[in-house]
């Protein structure tokens, strides 16, 4: 029994730093989406039922950087714009395509921008239940330096 006990007690305090750890990485806080270059083009899959609910996120980053007060804010809404593909994956999604010019330093996390406008905690969780929801898959982001302008 106490050969038991003792190898209970090791597991126990070898969980100890595991659970820690994960308390600490809850804790920290949501990392920044940031973009560099003189253009971005970020893609996500939407599911079709919900490219309204998808539409209406966007709407609502629109209204929070236009309310900020952060001075890159009024920099991210001119220059971001949003494609939505006109023929769904063979999935069935909806891309939609972030056309960006990147501010140096921005952060480009949805949640983020809407939360930082949006405070009231009922409100932030409805946004988030609504661009959850809506969300399928991050397809990725490409970000750089123009390597040939052919209009000029």
């Amino acid at each position: 029994m106490r050969r038991l006990s003792g190898v209970v007690l090791a597991g126990a305090l070898l969980m100890v730093p595991a659970f820690s750890q994960s308390a600490a990485v809850y804790a920290q806080a949501p990392q920044k989406l940031t973009m560099e270059g003189d253009l971005a083009l970020w893609s996500v899959a939407i599911r079709p039922d919900k490219t309204a609910d998808y539409e209406q996120i966007l709407g609502k980053v629109k209204e929070a950087l236009g309310k900020s007060a952060a001075p890159e804010a009024k920099q991210q809404l001119a220059g971001w714009k949003v494609l939505k593909m006109s023929k769904p994956m063979p999935d069935g999604n909806i891309i939609y395509t972030h056309v960006i010019t990147p501010v140096a330093g921005a952060d480009y996390n949805i949640l983020q921008v809407l939360y930082a406008t949006f405070t009231d905690p009922a409100e932030q969780k409805s946004l988030y239940d609504l661009y959850r929801g809506a969300f399928a898959a991050n397809l990725g982001i490409s970000s750089g330096g123009i390597a040939a302008d052919l209009s000029k």
